[in-house]
């Protein structure tokens, strides 16, 4: 593992709030608007039966025979998982939110899974569609957790790094409250979120290490992104991620630029922090992708030198980060990494 350079040359990292988050009062779990596989918004109500079976009665209008017994069918859906948002940290961006199971008499520990939203590092939330698919990983016998983080411009890197890492310790510190393995945590990210991730997973040690990094669309090499965006014919999309790192790194990366423009760089870089103790990570674009699957065959190239685990999967498409979970084959491709990493029948 490497140490980051300049984590403390912003502000300090923050650190989990002193109160210790409790499990909250059974809540109200409802039933799925929509199919099981949508994980569409809920009632707020378990599903109640449509009518009472009728049992020897007399012959009704509809010709039933004397002595039957009538019922209409009733569709079952699942219950919703419970929901709650805790402080991380003491500034307003530090939230995350935590979807679980109620853990049954004998339940053991379960897997986690810690969630990094996109957005150009400027903007995103921990919600969105994020939460749908929450809801899906929790059916599968996972708790999951989805943080904010500070955003560029108003806050420069590693902010956002230091921010992902105090939302991982706070999971670890608490993880009974959810009834979490602490020692059986992945993280994943999209977009900018999934660059967070591949940096929490070569610099994790110890107890901060997690057990995988699966990351959409992630620009692991910030400087990479800074120099596609000034080519002839760059899309709209890729000048917008070039202005976006100037705004993360708050300096303009050329031959004039001051030495801790390069040095901040360079510590956005995931590949620089390669060691051998890392995360085996799942990195994932679109061929069609603005931020090229070329951001990431260097970061795997590098890992598996160190004996690190790395695949890298190309989607066919032009979908950019959870887009790609529109494709049928990207979820069950997720989910069958993070069993193998994380067991969750164990």
């Amino acid at each position: 593992m490497t140490v980051p350079v300049g984590a403390h040359a912003n502000e300090p990292a923050p650190t989990p709030s002193v109160s210790v988050p409790s499990v909250p009062s059974e809540p109200t779990e409802g039933t799925p608007s929509g199919a099981p596989e949508t994980g569409a918004p809920g009632t707020g109500s378990p599903a109640a039966p449509s009518a009472t079976p009728t049992e020897g009665g007399p012959a009704g209008t509809d010709g039933e025979p004397e002595g039957t017994v009538t019922a209409q069918a009733v569709m079952v859906t699942p219950q919703l998982p419970r929901f709650r948002t805790y402080a991380y940290g003491k500034l307003p961006a530090q939230k995350i939110d935590a979807y679980w199971r109620k853990p049954g008499p004998r339940a053991t520990p379960r897997p986690a899974v810690l969630l990094l939203h996109g957005g150009y590092w400027l903007e995103g939330d921990k919600g969105g569609g994020w939460k749908y698919f929450a809801r899906r990983l929790t059916d599968q016998g996972f708790v999951v957790l989805s943080a904010n983080y500070r955003l560029a411009p108003k806050a420069q890197w590693p902010a956002q790094r230091d921010d992902a890492m105090a939302a991982l310790d706070f999971v670890k510190k608490h993880a009974q409250v959810w009834n979490v393995d602490p020692n059986r945590i992945a993280v994943m990210g999209s977009s900018a979120g999934g660059h967070l991730a591949t940096q929490l997973g070569t610099l994790g040690a110890g107890t901060r290490q997690v057990r995988g990094v699966i990351a959409l669309s992630p620009p692991n090499n910030p400087f990479l992104a800074f120099q596609d965006g000034a080519k002839p014919g760059a899309s709209f999309t890729e000048r917008k991620l070039r202005r976006a790192v100037v705004d993360l790194v708050h300096c303009v990366p050329g031959a004039a630029a001051a030495p801790d423009c390069w040095t901040k760089l360079d510590d956005a870089s995931t590949v620089t922090h390669v060691s051998a103790d890392d995360a085996p990570m799942l990195l994932m674009h679109a061929t069609g992708d603005f931020v090229p699957v070329t951001q990431s065959t260097g970061l795997a190239t590098a890992l598996r030198a160190a004996g690190v685990p790395a695949t890298v999967k190309t989607i066919e498409g032009d979908m950019h980060a959870s887009d790609m979970l529109g494709d049928e084959g990207v979820y069950p491709t997720i989910l069958a990494w993070l069993k193998k990493r994380l067991n969750p029948g164990e």
